[in-house]
């Protein structure tokens, strides 16, 4: 399998404020990564730079052998708000990447309408995001984000907003979208069961400054249903994490409260 990206000694200050410490990690083409650890790890910094919206302080990134300068349309960023504009419909709302890059024509709304279907929302196209779900506000989220045909899908915590029951519909949604066209993706996320279910492997970030603890790689079969996280192999893995981030769990969660 072919490498996506290279990630080499990646570190980020703001300031005075070391947010992230010689991070290095490689990622294959297809693979599902996720990113856990405790709250100011720098897990939403590390995807922010990626994605080009925040330069890095020191380091580098590497896309398929050409280092990364600024967003581009090879990266698409699904953020925690779906921040949907209320005045488009679903469909409008979806081809706002094309219409930046200037790619509005036929083929590009046939296509879109396609991932619109893919995603579950096939017959929704012409209602408003007041007229939605959550859940379905996040579908065409998703939909934006595969409207310009990324390389890789970069995602900060798309489900933390939904309830417990829709968000674990939306993850077998994820891996069955996932599945269908082998998309590389970076999911951030404070779930260690959601991290598990849906990586090929998971990073574990310590706290601030972050750093790279392990790279967990998650041996389940696919294709995984939820039924999976009732397992023996799955529980491990789970307790495996959280064995390994608690303690500074615990010391992010008391600085917050005092």
């Amino acid at each position: 399998m072919a490498r996506k990206l290279e990630i080499t000694a990646l570190s980020k200050w703001f300031g005075e404020l070391e947010a992230l410490r010689s991070i290095d990690i490689a990622v294959e083409t297809g693979e599902f990564i996720s990113v856990v650890g405790p709250s100011g790890c720098g897990k939403t910094t590390f995807l922010r730079m990626v994605a080009g919206l925040e330069p890095s302080t020191s380091g580098t990134i590497v896309m398929d052998g050409k280092p990364l300068a600024g967003p581009g349309g090879n990266r698409g960023f699904v953020f925690q708000n779906d921040s949907l504009l209320p005045w488009r419909t679903v469909l409008s709302n979806a081809l706002i990447g094309p219409e930046v890059a200037g790619k509005v024509g036929a083929n590009e709304r046939q296509r879109t309408l396609d991932l619109l279907q893919l995603v579950g929302l096939g017959g929704f196209e012409n209602y408003y995001p007041r007229q939605l779900s959550g859940g379905m506000r996040q579908r065409v989220n998703l939909a934006r984000a595969l409207a310009i045909d990324p390389d890789v899908l970069l995602m900060d915590e798309p489900f933390a907003s939904l309830d417990a029951q829709t968000r674990e519909i939306m993850q077998t949604e994820l891996l069955r979208i996932w599945e269908q066209g082998r998309k590389t993706v970076l999911f951030v996320t404070h779930q260690i069961d959601e991290a598990v279910f849906l990586s090929d492997r998971v990073l574990v970030f310590a706290r601030r400054p972050g750093r790279l603890q392990e790279s967990v790689e998650i041996k389940l079969p696919r294709p995984r249903s939820l039924a999976i996280k009732r397992t023996s192999e799955f529980i491990a893995y789970v307790d495996h994490i959280w064995t390994m981030i608690e303690h500074d769990v615990r010391a992010a969660v008391i600085d917050e409260h005092v």
